[in-house]
């Protein structure tokens, strides 16, 4: 059982709390990481930790009552759940290591695929060295300049979700505050005290020289790579960031200026505001790169205020265009990493995949689209560097499972079934929708969205149970797809069409 998230609906309650109270009530089980789990698609893992015995069976549930919301979050439940519905359905036991999660960066040992990306979270000693000690395999740091960097306040905002969470990031933040020097020495210091772990040192330049300087620096004290910043969105001056990732000759350029720098490995990372980004990411291997990290930020504009006409987030009136990330952005940044996982060209570079990855699942998809690393910001930022237990168990698990001995086993294993254009999908049958009447609760969403969004198939009978006109049904799933309660599913049989 993969990817069902079938208990998020019963956790919308759930605050997901540092340091829970549900869990210092309990004396037999760690309600707050089985609750994280569900929440990040890892119902399996967190029923493969359970002991035999449910200790919830008869209990008072204290959990319910230390909640921070009391008794509106069903704790016991949801564990009764995890034993009636996903323990008896696991395929195997919890795996005993980690080593199937093992792979490299253009050939430098990596414990796991997870590092954080370029960002605030990766931005001090203090918070690299936490995240390394939390099991991260590396970390890309903050983009390192020469720059005078002034940020402005507030610098965030998002677009958030039944439950409070967020959906959807912006952010106007720009690149690392500090010196040079003390960034160089913040390498060192993580060298040295964290040998095994991936140091990434992003850098922007604002010339040739200046591209070349960073990039031996770098190398110098300790970084394992270099990433390119042709990509940030926010930058203050005109000509760096996006403005260079959208003209293929200035990423060449100083890639190659980069690459007079350091011999360690170097990837660009490119800007998704581009229509294409082959022709970036050539031009980056024509300049000397290993590889390609993608996508940043795309350039956004999200909550306009009604009254003062401000866009968010408002800086004294201000507002500007800024970089949108979080879950939103996944099908965007999935769409480019499969474009450079199908270009030929591409074929031999490294592919550092970022865009909305939260769980382990959305990592998956990022591998299995040719990533051989994934990146993480938005979601630490709205969780904590805690989420790489459920990234990499989850992970684990799903290989072990399949029977994988290693995570480059999936690697581009989707690239075959997945085109650029839709004239390759077939379209001479209808796969119609399958009704689970145990599960509807006859609110006639299916109906009302099929006879005003699809091809009024749907009608609710005096009992409020739905019915299905074959002959009008042309397969979309849209009710599929709005059904609250998932009682509707794919039949999978497929029926050729009437001429």
């Amino acid at each position: 059982m993969f990817g069902k998230k079938l208990y998020r609906s019963d956790m919308i309650n759930c605050a997901l709390c540092h340091n829970a109270p549900c869990s210092a009530a309990c004396c037999k089980l760690d309600p707050a990481v089985l609750l994280r789990s569900i929440w990040f698609d890892n119902e399996n893992t967190a029923a493969g930790i359970l002991p035999d015995e449910n200790p919830c069976a008869g209990c008072s549930a204290p959990c319910e009552e230390a909640c921070v919301r009391p008794h509106q979050v069903p704790i016991r439940n949801l564990i009764g759940r995890l034993y009636e519905e996903v323990k008896p359905e696991l395929e195997i036991a919890m795996p005993e290591n980690e080593e199937r999660l093992r792979t490299q960066l253009c050939g430098i040992p990596l414990e796991n695929p997870f590092l954080l990306s370029s960002s605030v979270v990766a931005s001090t000693y203090d918070m690299c060295a936490r995240a390394f000690e939390a099991g991260w395999a590396g970390a890309a740091f903050k983009t390192i300049c020469s720059l005078e960097i002034h940020e402005a306040s507030p610098r965030y905002s998002a677009i958030n979700g039944d439950n409070g969470g967020i959906i959807g990031f912006k952010n106007v933040e720009q690149l690392s505050d500090h010196s040079v020097e003390e960034n160089m020495e913040i390498f060192r210091r993580l060298k040295a005290n964290y040998p095994t772990k991936f140091i990434l040192a992003s850098i922007m330049g604002t010339d040739d020289e200046d591209w070349e300087r960073l990039a031996r620096l770098c190398q110098e004290n300790g970084a394992d790579a270099i990433e390119l910043n042709f990509s940030c969105p926010n930058m203050a001056e005109g000509g760096l960031g996006s403005d260079i990732g959208q003209v293929p000759e200035l990423v060449e350029r100083f890639t190659a200026a980069a690459r007079r720098g350091a011999k360690i490995p170097i990837l660009a990372k490119l800007t998704p505001n581009v229509d294409r980004m082959s022709p970036a990411a050539e031009a980056a291997r024509r300049g000397g790169a290993d590889g390609i990290a993608a996508i940043n930020t795309i350039k956004s504009i999200i909550g306009v205020n009604p009254h003062t006409y401000v866009s968010a987030p408002a800086v004294h009136g201000m507002s500007a265009v800024g970089g949108y990330s979080g879950n939103a952005v996944k099908p965007i940044a999935l769409r480019f990493i499969a474009e450079m996982g199908h270009n030929p060209e591409l074929a031999d570079m490294h592919l550092s995949a970022m865009g909305g990855i939260e769980c382990w699942s959305d990592a998956l998809e990022f591998i299995m689209m040719g990533a051989g690393s994934v990146q993480v910001t938005t979601a630490v930022m709205q969780y904590g560097y805690r989420i790489i237990d459920d990234l990499k168990s989850g992970l684990n698990y799903y290989l072990a499972a399949k029977g994988l001995d290693n995570v480059s086993r999936v690697k581009g294993v989707g690239l075959e079934v997945v085109s650029d254009t839709t004239d390759v999908l077939e379209r001479d049958t209808i796969v119609y929708p399958k009704f689970n009447m145990k599960k509807c609760i006859g609110c006639g969403r299916c109906e009302i969205s099929c006879a005003d969004g699809g091809h009024q198939a749907i009608t609710l009978s005096p009992e409020r149970r739905p019915q299905m006109n074959a002959a009008k049904c042309v397969g979309c799933h849209l009710c599929v797809l709005v059904c609250p309660q998932r009682a509707i599913k794919s039949s999978g049989r497929r029926i050729v069409k009437k001429t």
